[in-house]
């Protein structure tokens, strides 16, 4: 894997994680269930396709773990705030 393949797929993951939380924290109208299945759905392909991620990989699907768990923050943030819609 090229350096900016890495790059891009890090800055990806976490946008894709970012967006995907976000949209089912408000279809949900939960705060940390999305965050809860990303990790389910991460640890039952890996445990169930025995896959071994590499460094770099593990790096790249951290990132996008992170971004979910942005999510989560960012609606918990509005929710405080008084945004109803969230």
């Amino acid at each position: 894997m090229s350096l900016l393949q890495f790059v891009v797929s890090i800055v990806l993951f976490t946008v894709l994680g970012f967006g995907i939380g976000f949209i089912l924290n408000m279809i949900l109208k939960t705060t940390w269930l999305p965050v809860v299945i990303a990790i389910g759905v991460l640890v039952g392909a890996l445990v169930y396709q025995k896959i071994v991620p590499g460094v770099w990989d593990a790096l790249i699907l951290g990132c996008g773990m992170a971004g979910t768990v942005a999510s989560g923050w960012t609606i918990h943030t509005l929710r405080k705030k008084g945004y109803r819609m969230f």
